[in-house]
């Protein structure tokens, strides 16, 4: 497992990272899409949000400058956002108080099904007119929402949009496994946004 020193020496080079040319226009790629994965283990889940809380603050002072638009997406606050919009999110929490986790997953998958996940994401954070798309919060809603099948969504919707997906768990460049101890055996071709 990642020490934080290591982990703390991959995030300072997160923002290089991001405002880099070859990052922004794809390049480098080999013709694969700009889909990048920061993984991190788990327990330092709260190192990396506030890292990212400064980060977004920087970067935006640094797009207002430069022109660059991004969006950060807590994906658990867009599942918030699209339980409101269906007027579910009370429901759901009824469900789960009288019925529990399992009853409330299950009612949960066609609202929260990847694909149309994606389209309300990519509706509300205006996905389009980005220059590059933040991903985290992931951990909060796994197992309802899946790193690959999102993101595999998510690819046929932004196009060559570079993506991050911050990960709380391993990637060894095919294979996502959440919190490093879940075997998924779901593969995903993506980057390593930094090794």
């Amino acid at each position: 497992m990642q020490t934080l020193e290591q982990l703390e020496k991959r995030l300072d080079q997160v923002q290089e990272k991001l405002e880099s040319n070859e990052f922004l226009n794809n390049k480098e790629l080999g013709g694969e899409i700009g889909f990048y994965i920061f993984d991190y283990a788990a327990v330092h889940e709260l190192v990396v949000r506030k890292h990212l809380a400064n980060l977004t603050e920087k970067l935006v002072s640094r797009g207002e400058l430069h022109g660059k638009r991004f969006a950060n997406i807590n994906l658990f606050e867009m599942i918030i956002k699209l339980l409101k919009s269906r007027n579910l999110l009370d429901k759901a929490y009824q469900m789960q108080r009288e019925e529990g986790d399992d009853a409330l997953f299950n009612a949960l998958k066609g609202a929260l099904e990847q694909n149309r996940l994606a389209e309300f994401i990519v509706e509300k954070a205006q996905l389009k007119s980005c220059d590059f798309i933040i991903l985290q919060g992931l951990g909060s809603v796994w197992p309802i929402v899946r790193g690959h099948g999102l993101l595999n969504a998510l690819h046929a919707k932004v196009g060559n949009v570079p993506t991050v997906m911050f990960y709380p768990g391993e990637y060894d460049g095919t294979e996502l496994k959440p919190f490093g101890q879940i075997d998924s055996n779901n593969y995903y071709r993506a980057f390593k946004l930094v090794p």
